[in-house]
C-alpha cells in the first residue's frame, strides 16, 4: 500500500512505477491485455484507487514511450522499503511470465533492475522461481 504512504508527488510516483511495469510488458514487443490486467491488479494491490487506474496507465504509457532509459522509473522505487520493492519485482516477473516464457530482453531487464533497485541475486532468483512456478 505504498501509494497511500507516498503522498508528496504521489501522482508522479504512481505514474513512474506504472511506466516501469509497462516497460517490462512492452520489452518483448508483445503488450497484451493479460499483461495490462496484471498491471491494473498490482496497482490496486499497491494502493492506487480504482478510479485513477486508467488515467495513471495512460500517462505512464506516454512517459514510457518518450523515455529512453529505465533510470527515470527506478529513481524513487530504489528508496522504498524492501517489502515494497519485492511487490514490484513480483509484478514485473508476473508480467514477464504471463506468456509462460522469458526472452533475453526480459531477463536482461530484470538483471539490470536488480542492480538499480539494490536487490541481491538470490532474492531476485527466488522471486523469479516462485512466479515461474505459479504461472504454469
Amino acid at each position: 500500500m505504498f501509494f497511500k504512504k507516498k503522498e508528496k508527488n504521489n501522482n508522479n510516483f504512481q505514474t513512474k512505477v506504472c511506466a516501469l511495469l509497462i516497460h517490462a510488458a512492452k520489452i518483448d514487443e508483445r503488450y497484451s491485455e493479460k499483461e495490462e490486467e496484471i498491471i491494473k491488479k498490482s496497482l490496486i494491490e499497491l494502493g492506487l484507487e480504482k478510479e485513477k487506474i486508467s488515467e495513471v496507465i495512460e500517462e505512464a504509457k506516454i512517459i514510457e514511450e518518450n523515455s529512453n532509459q529505465i533510470l527515470d522509473f527506478t529513481k524513487e522505487v530504489k528508496n522504498l522499503p524492501d517489502k515494497d520493492k519485492i511487490i514490484i519485482v513480483e509484478t514485473l516477473w508476473s508480467i514477464i511470465y504471463s506468456n509462460n516464457e522469458a526472452d533475453i530482453y526480459e531477463t536482461n531487464l530484470m538483471r539490470r533492475l536488480a542492480g538499480l533497485l539494490y536487490i541481491d541475486n538470490k532474492t531476485m532468483g527466488d522471486i523469479k522461481e516462485k512466479i515461474k512456478l505459479n504461472s504454469k
